[in-house]
């Protein structure tokens, strides 16, 4: 089992939409559970998402 890089969830929980960073603590069962739903999603996503390999158009310097 590969470890979750806890830099990209939370790069995932800052980037998710406010209303569902704000709605976990709303007094409303159904819109935290929502919020809930779509920051999973969010996260989710992130960890799943391909390493973004380089471009063949960005040039490469030298060192």
């Amino acid at each position: 089992m590969e470890r979750i890089d806890t830099s990209a969830v939370a790069h995932a929980i800052l980037d998710a939409p406010g209303w569902a960073r704000v709605g976990i603590t709303a007094p409303s069962s159904c819109i935290r559970e929502d919020a809930a739903l779509e920051l999973g999603r969010v996260i989710a996503d992130a960890v799943d998402a391909p390493a973004s390999a380089p471009s063949s158009e960005q040039s490469i310097l030298p060192l």
